[in-house]
């Protein structure tokens, strides 16, 4: 019995570790991850520069908007991966064509 009280309570969600759930933090670390993942990828194909550069700037602004909130240190870890992602995907987009390279002027 002396046991169990000293254990802390790990439930609710995985990034919570301070046994809180943080609904809107998880899913603000999710969506920058895959944007993060999606726009790296995307940066190594040239014809590929408008969804490289589109998501990484949405991952670069949901990612800060996640560091401004973020409650615990998984999440920063998550957000800092996804924002570190994002804008190597945003620069290598922006370098091979831009957010609007050819649709205007």
């Amino acid at each position: 019995m002396a046991q169990q009280a000293l254990r802390p309570n790990t439930a609710g969600s995985f990034f919570a570790t301070d046994g809180k759930p943080h609904p809107l933090q998880d899913t603000l670390t999710v969506v920058t991850l895959v944007l993060g993942l999606i726009a790296f990828i995307t940066s190594f194909f040239h014809g590929l520069h408008l969804l490289s550069s589109w998501t990484g700037l949405l991952g670069i602004i949901t990612g800060m908007y996640g560091q401004w909130i973020s409650e615990t240190t998984r999440e920063r870890t998550g957000l800092i991966l996804g924002l570190g992602a994002s804008g190597v995907g945003f620069m290598l987009g922006m370098a091979n064509g831009g957010l609007f390279g050819g649709l205007i002027g």
